[in-house]
């Protein structure tokens, strides 16, 4: 069976604001035709708001910037050392729904996790990834006439003080927790090409790398 194109963008550190509107206008402007896209980067620090997110889950943002996003869910922290994945995927295409990808993004991850021997879970009615209760991977997308945007950010090798400043997600007092503190061995191209791998087994797509995009 014939596996969908995937073009696969790897960004470097990129700012989030100048990002958003990028994802924003692919979004609008995509043809039914254009391929489905993967851009991978790593993001300045930066604290976002989802479109739900409310003000009292940040506590002190200090010297970092704020920016309300489309995304769904809270509050989150992006700084480098972690891998961020925007899925900018045509889902009509894919034959999946907004369930699925997110499923489907958790799981790829797990995988990830799974092969350096770490087990990882989902939490009810809270998307993303966990370790002993601790999140290592936050989940918030967007879709507008089945195209999805916004993705997954992987905690791999990044700052944690900053989350302490929030309620991650919007959960007090949630753990926050990164691949280096559970001793494996990754950066964060190496986490974006295991990532990619697992997403493509589970999607059924065929990634193209591009380099920057």
């Amino acid at each position: 069976m014939s596996r969908h194109r995937l073009l696969v963008r790897r960004l470097g550190c990129r700012p989030y604001d100048e990002t958003l509107e990028k994802m924003r206008r692919f979004t609008l402007e995509r043809q039914p035709d254009t391929p489905c896209e993967l851009w991978l980067l790593e993001h300045p620090p930066v604290f976002t708001f989802g479109q739900g997110g409310r003000p009292e889950h940040l506590h002190d943002p200090g010297e970092i910037p704020v920016v309300r996003s489309d995304r769904g869910g809270q509050v989150t922290y992006h700084g480098p050392g972690q891998m961020v994945a925007y899925t900018l995927f045509d889902l009509n295409r894919l034959g999946i729904g907004i369930r699925r990808l997110v499923d489907s993004l958790e799981q790829a991850v797990m995988d990830v996790l799974a092969s350096s021997g770490v087990e990882a879970q989902r939490r009810h009615k809270a998307p993303g990834v966990y370790v002993e209760g601790a999140k290592i991977a936050s989940v918030g997308l967007r879709v507008k006439r089945g195209r999805s945007y916004h993705g997954l950010s992987f905690n791999v090798d990044m700052e944690l003080a900053p989350f302490e400043r929030i309620d991650p997600c919007g959960y007090r007092g949630l753990a926050v927790t990164r691949c280096k503190d559970l001793g494996l061995d990754l950066d964060v191209a190496r986490a974006g090409i295991a990532f990619t791998r697992a997403l493509c087994e589970l999607l059924g797509y065929r990634a193209e790398i591009s380099g920057e995009g």
